[in-house]
């Protein structure tokens, strides 16, 4: 994210605020919208893209109480950990997959012949071209 201006700020109720996020889309918007929505502080939150050319996102947020701006810093750290959370799950699932793999390997290795290994449920076939 490249910039973020906030609009309604300046006002007395601060519970209530438009977020510009330049160099955004809605990748970016939806996730923020979805995470922000989970909130009980939040009352409301959308988001817009302007125009399909333009790389922006207004997000507009309404809180029960707190200020808008540290509702959405929450929300944004929040959608961190849930990335970080996504990301570790991730390399850990691809780290059994390989273990398994690799012993699934060891296993037709280990048996000393070409063909169809039981334990493993791999087959090896051979094509022959017959020419005469």
């Amino acid at each position: 994210m490249a910039s973020t201006k906030e609009y309604g700020a300046e006002a007395d109720d601060q519970t209530a605020s438009t977020f510009s996020l330049t160099e955004e889309d809605h990748t970016l918007g939806n996730a923020l919208r979805y995470v922000l929505n989970k909130d009980p502080r939040v009352s409301f939150v959308g988001y817009s893209i302007p125009h399909p050319s333009e790389e922006r996102v207004n997000l507009r947020l309404q809180t029960t109480g707190l200020p808008a701006r540290d509702v959405l810093k929450d929300g944004l750290q929040d959608m961190m950990a849930l990335n970080d959370h996504v990301r570790v799950t991730f390399e850990k699932a691809v780290d059994d997959y390989k273990t398994l793999q690799g012993m699934r390997e060891m296993s037709v290795g280990a048996s000393g012949r070409s063909g169809a290994s039981a334990k493993s449920g791999l087959t090896h076939q051979t094509l022959s071209t017959d020419t005469k």
